[in-house]
């Protein structure tokens, strides 16, 4: 294949340019002013040769306060694999989000702006906000709670979310954030794992017009986890609930006392857990610090979204994936104002995202590709109804996109006007490895190309760099935002990421880098790929396809045993309206995918479903579709918000084999 055949829709053409004007205002050619380099390439290149030089000048352009200054920015003693940050310094990353702005204009600007799904909308400034922090991070200490002590946070997007958080870590305790919608399973597994002393959680929360009960999954979960002493309910959504003499009430931890002092740690102490979830085996938990995942993600939102003071950024999360923590982290040491949603995107309308930017005059709006495909065509006025001119830039990750719906996303959302910037990089990371930014050229799916300080590359199977074909997408050097291992199971960490090339991160995604423009594109992951007689095929090759045909609202592609090709192609489908030949429809998309990419890459099945598994944040969960459809067991379903789907795949699978 040539390079424009890789490239999914091949390389489009440049859709937005920056101003003069933009390029020179941007976070990122400030740094890159800073150390000497006169356009972004030069500043890679000055990350890529020093690692330590550069993320010292990015902690001093971004503000981060350390309360003793370090004598040595990186320190490889013990290998690439486990770098140490800011040695002999001592910090702590609330020190940056609330402390330093006190007596400052700053203390009254809006930190967090709250919506519910109700309507309900509340506001806290940087003043309130540190006062709530501190009364919490007093109960806390007056629950026992110390220095290095886990605290799981088990929480819906609203303000004591954020508070939470912020007074987990002014203690020195380590965050725990789970996913709303995690059963009482797989809450208690990530507590047990990391033996959790505190567990803080709301008796509900709304979701599509309903309340759903947290407090009984959190009181089942707190019976599996012998560590825990305490549950703290949030009494949010006015669900009954039963206090158990070890519990304390919200309202009664933050009357505790009128506060605490901030307490400082080292650099590379623990700031947070964030569990992974496979769709086989254990939940990983990686382990970030206080001067690790806040710099990282402060660093993206500044060098690759151009994030300023004066932003309101809302990117649709929830506090159990990473964006939750970047959010609360990353806007508040920008001096910005985070915009928080607890509900559903289509709640009561399809509509609901767009008017929150519009009513919150969001600029900075992150949003997942599935979610914007489902979106779409899900009625409602859509977004060109709605005044989105305070939009500077539009962000997606979590999934990769297909050319229609990236065309909709940047004529619809952006308005032809904003970028559209692609995001690529994981829990693991803190934040992205590539991304677009706001000095370089778009085209669609395109990412500018590795964030400064990421040292990426894309390498053959030998980890030799390669320019204008498929490869592994991969980190040659150090950075703060790196996992340091997984708790309690350094070797698995090293298996994941360390173990197929010496001295080199292998993340697990395909990459090409365009020979023309240099702008990169990521095709999926390396280990979903797909290998029929030899031939080998990304699914997101294969969604694209798909997704282009009217009649598809979202898909997914998989590869299956198979005694004579080695894997064969099994494609499902969820359609926008019902198919009075759902049969026929199954053959015509298998052909299209067939003339696309050749008869032997034909899927032996075409499963129309009425919905695919997906995470909370819209991430489709293309392993639990494989294992389902082949009858396999799935050893955690945590992660799906919606596992019940699974059954139609397993009943398809059951019948399956030829095309339907």
């Amino acid at each position: 294949m040539s390079p424009s055949e890789d490239i999914p829709g091949g390389p489009g053409p440049v859709v937005w340019q920056p101003s003069a004007q933009v390029v020179a205002d941007s976070g990122v050619m400030r740094l890159a002013a800073r150390l000497g380099a006169s356009s972004v390439d030069e500043l890679r290149a000055t990350a890529d040769a020093d690692p330590g030089r550069f993320w010292s000048a990015a902690a001093d352009d971004l503000g981060v306060d350390f309360a003793t200054p370090y004598s040595q920015a990186l320190d490889l003693s013990d290998g690439v694999e486990f770098p140490r940050w800011w040695r002999g310094g001592a910090m702590n990353i609330v020190t940056s989000c609330l402390d330093r702005y006190v007596a400052t204009p700053q203390d009254g600007k809006v930190a967090l702006i709250w919506e519910a799904e109700a309507g309900e909308v509340r506001e806290l400034t940087y003043a309130q906000l540190r006062q709530e922090v501190a009364r919490v991070a007093a109960g806390l200490v007056a629950l026992g709670v110390a220095p290095g002590d886990r605290v799981a946070v088990f929480l819906p997007m609203i303000p004591e979310v954020a508070v939470s958080v912020l007074a987990i870590a002014k203690v020195g305790a380590v965050l725990v954030p789970m996913f709303s919608g995690y059963g009482a399973e797989a809450v208690a597994a990530r507590m047990g794992n990391c033996d959790a002393k505190v567990l803080i959680c709301a008796d509900g929360f709304s979701r599509r017009g309903s309340t759903v009960a947290m407090k009984s999954v959190a009181d089942a979960a707190a019976d599996l986890t012998p560590t825990l002493g305490h549950v703290v309910v949030v009494e949010h959504a006015g669900v009954p609930v039963t206090m158990r003499d070890s519990d304390v009430r919200w309202a009664d931890l933050a009357d505790a006392g009128a506060g605490t002092d901030t307490v400082l740690l080292d650099p590379e102490d623990p700031l947070l857990i964030i569990y992974t979830s496979g769709t086989t085996g254990s939940a990983k938990g990686t382990v970030h610090t206080h001067g690790g995942f806040p710099v990282k993600g402060l660093a993206d939102l500044v060098y690759g979204f151009d994030g300023r003071q004066d932003d309101r950024i809302f990117w649709f999360t929830d506090i159990g994936w990473m964006m939750g923590p970047w959010l609360i982290y990353g806007s508040l040491v920008l001096g910005a104002t985070m915009v928080m949603y607890e509900g559903s995107p289509d709640t009561p309308t399809a509509d609901r995202l767009w008017q929150i930017c519009e009513r919150h005059q969001v600029s900075i709006f992150g949003l997942s590709p599935t979610l914007v495909r489902s979106l779409m065509n899900a009625g409602g006025a859509g977004p060109s109804a709605f005044d989105l001119s305070s939009l500077r830039v539009v962000g997606a990750t979590g999934e990769l996109w297909d050319l229609e719906s990236w065309q909709w996303c940047f004529a619809n959302v952006c308005g032809g006007r904003v970028p559209l910037l692609n995001y690529c990089g994981g829990t693991e990371l803190a934040g992205g490895i590539l991304c677009g930014n706001v000095v370089t050229p778009l085209r669609p799916l395109s990412f500018a190309g590795a964030l400064p300080g990421m040292y990426a590359d894309v390498v053959d199977s030998s980890g030799t760099s390669v320019v204008g074909q498929v490869g592994e997408l991969v980190l040659r050097g150090p950075n703060p935002g790196m996992t340091r291992g997984f708790w309690k199971d350094r070797q698995r960490y090293l298996d994941t990421y360390w173990s197929r090339l010496p001295g080199i991160w292998v993340h697990g995604d395909w990459a090409i880098i365009d020979p023309q423009d240099h702008l990169w594109y990521v095709l999926g992951r390396s280990d979903d790929t797909i290998k029929v007689a030899g031939k080998r095929v990304g699914p997101g090759e294969v969604e694209s396809l798909l997704n282009a045909d009217p009649a598809v609202a979202m898909s997914a592609a998989v590869g299956v045993a198979d005694p004579v090709k080695g894997e064969r192609l099994v494609c499902f489908v969820v359609l926008r309206e019902p198919a009075d030949d759902p049969a026929a429809v199954a053959v015509a998309l298998g052909d299209r995918v067939a003339a696309a990419l050749g008869k032997p890459m034909r899927p032996s099945a075409v499963e129309v479903v009425p919905d695919l598994p997906r995470t909370r944040n819209a991430k489709i969960v293309r392993k639990a579709i494989r294992l389902a459809y082949t009858g396999a067991p799935i050893a955690d379903l945590s992660a799906i918000e919606n596992p019940q789907v699974l059954a139609a795949i397993t009943a398809a699978g059951r019948g399956g084999g030829d095309e339907h």
